[in-house]
């Protein structure tokens, strides 16, 4: 069985969180470990709608406060495949680059790192200022994964949820779950 745990804040781009969240569903033996933070609740709602929050816990094997420190993801003994924070604001990104693990989300991911697992953190922000630049290169050399939710053009997307599917895929993937691949390889291009 593989846990995964998904972070929700409050940046802008719930909708990729969601995605994850509905993908990972999906996958026979993978277990959704949610935590959302109170930002991301509100932005769930302003940007999916009224319920989307209740329907983002439906998809989740366990939810967990955000003030829970002592939760069981807040233990390196409690096993897990990976952790994903998406969206991720510039306060996660922040509170991640300076061990500030004043939350469940913090304590998590510093948790993800002590024990050298999989942290893929999609940070939302633009434009970046040397402070973000700062906190991304710090978590980058602590061994965490930092992907901005970038379009991939280059795939042609002709809806916004092409490219959320792309992005969601491309995180879970990044989690290098054994026999799973959810993006669709680069085949090249044909001269």
């Amino acid at each position: 069985m593989n846990r995964v745990i998904l972070a929700v804040t409050g940046a802008s781009g719930a909708a990729i969180g969601f995605r994850i969240a509905e993908l990972l569903a999906e996958i026979d033996g993978v277990e959704t470990e949610l935590v959302v933070s109170p930002a991301a609740r509100r932005t769930l709602r302003h940007e999916l709608g009224e319920g989307s929050f209740e329907r983002l816990q439906m998809l989740a094997t366990r939810q967990y406060d955000p003030a829970d420190i002592g939760a069981k993801l807040a233990s390196g003994s409690y096993r897990v495949a990976g952790m994903i924070v998406a969206p991720c604001s510039m306060r996660t990104l922040a509170g991640i680059a300076s061990g500030l693990a004043d939350n469940l989300i913090g304590r998590a991911a510093d948790v993800q790192l002590k024990e050298r697992r999989k942290l893929v953190l999609l940070a939302r922000e633009t434009p970046l200022h040397l402070g973000h630049l700062r906190n991304m290169l710090a978590v980058t050399e602590m061994g965490a994964i930092v992907m901005p939710p970038v379009p991939a053009f280059y795939r042609q997307p002709r809806t916004i949820a092409d490219i959320v599917d792309h992005l969601a895929a491309r995180a879970i993937d990044l989690l290098g779950l054994p026999g799973l691949e959810l993006a669709q390889e680069w085949q090249g291009e044909a001269d």
